[in-house]
């Protein structure tokens, strides 16, 4: 009788520590298991690339300040400070993501490269958003258009009047530049001299060593201010305006987005007209 009792009571404690360890098993696996613990350890910021910005607490812009008024050097304040209404666009955006803005002075035909490499953020340069750029980088919307022009000096203003009579001429163009494929198609490579900086094909032109700058209507009407003997010409470039825009690394979606939606903004309040009158005047001052 003894004997059953104990084996009795053994069963019972074996059935109590098998419910025990079971409710245990139970809790461990409803832990792991919990459908609002697994959503908070996976979500994300939609915007990964804006928070790395603003936890920076800078945006990096590179570009090629030779370009007035797009960018250019002009001195403040007894400094010498990088300008120009793309400038301003980009200080604009920084102001927007409450951080800093540094600015990145390099040759326009680098630019990309060192874009590709994560040098900076943003690219904002005077640049067409092209085909060809479209499949290296990604492009914000497009803030401003502009026309297609020759700058020629006033002397040859009745020499040079349509596209036909641009052939057989030489044609200064900054390298990298959409104006390095209107100048190919229009006067052919051989007579289409490549440059870096855009001061050294005006200097090219005053001297006679070509004949005609391929540019754009804003930046040649600043040279033309400032220099009575050069004048823009209208020949009839056949060139579709995909206008300008900024550039950031391919596949960064949520930062074109972001700067998409600033640009809407700067549109609805005439901002870049503004940019652009302010950095003409400053231009004029810095040649």
């Amino acid at each position: 009788m003894k004997s059953f009792k104990i084996t009795a009571l053994s069963l019972v404690l074996v059935l109590l520590l098998a419910a025990c360890g079971a409710k245990k098993d139970d809790a461990a696996a409803d832990t792991t298991s919990d459908p609002a613990g697994d959503t908070a350890q996976e979500e994300t910021s939609s915007t990964p690339n804006v928070d790395a910005i603003k936890k920076a607490g800078v945006l990096v812009v590179g570009t090629s300040a030779d370009y007035p008024p797009y960018e250019f050097h002009t001195e403040i304040d007894g400094k010498d400070t990088i300008v120009g209404f793309d400038i301003a666009i980009a200080q604009y955006f920084a102001d927007q993501m409450g951080v800093e803005l540094k600015v990145v002075d390099m040759s326009f035909n680098s630019l990309l490269i060192s874009l590709a490499k994560g040098d900076f953020d943003l690219v904002m340069a005077g640049m067409t958003p092209n085909e060809e750029r479209k499949k290296a980088v990604d492009f914000t919307d497009v803030f401003y258009r502009n026309k297609q022009i020759v700058l020629i000096r006033t002397e040859d203003a009745d020499k040079f009047q349509t596209m036909e009579d641009l052939v057989g001429h030489k044609g200064a163009v900054q390298t990298g530049t959409v104006q390095e494929q209107i100048a190919h198609d229009a006067i052919g490579e051989e007579n289409t001299v490549g440059l870096v900086k855009f001061q050294d094909e005006i200097m090219e032109l005053k001297s006679g060593k070509v004949d005609m700058v391929f540019t754009n209507s804003l930046v040649a009407a600043g040279y033309v201010a400032q220099n009575p003997d050069l004048m823009i010409q209208d020949v009839g470039i056949p060139y579709e305006d995909d206008g300008f825009a900024g550039a950031v690394q391919k596949g960064k979606e949520d930062l074109v987005e972001y700067f998409n939606g600033i640009i809407a903004e700067m549109a609805e309040q005439n901002l870049v007209e503004q940019y652009i009158a302010e950095a003409q005047e400053l231009a004029g001052g810095a040649e």
